[in-house]
């Protein structure tokens, strides 16, 4: 194992760690920490998703990641404009 490999796993892990305490912040009570949480959540798989395909070499995994980055925010400033029309 070359260094590049364990620190690869090394990040993997700790964006696991970060998923989850998004999820744990996604599950307040308030609407705004909510969607800090799934967020957070969402660019911590799409990170995920790209360490997978380089490590294993899943050509789809970006793609994925990649609808991700991009339909997260858009999802959460959507939801924030209504939020705000209230």
């Amino acid at each position: 194992m070359d260094i590049l490999l364990i620190s690869e796993y090394i990040l993997m892990f700790s964006l696991t760690i970060f998923a989850l305490a998004s999820i744990r912040i996604a599950t307040k009570k308030t609407i705004g920490i909510g969607l800090v949480g799934i967020s957070g959540f969402s660019i911590a798989v799409a990170t995920i998703l790209i360490l997978v395909q380089n490590i294993y070499g899943i050509a789809f995994c970006k793609d994925i990641a990649y609808a991700l980055v991009i339909l997260g925010p858009v999802g959460t400033i959507a939801f924030a404009r209504v939020l705000r029309g209230r």
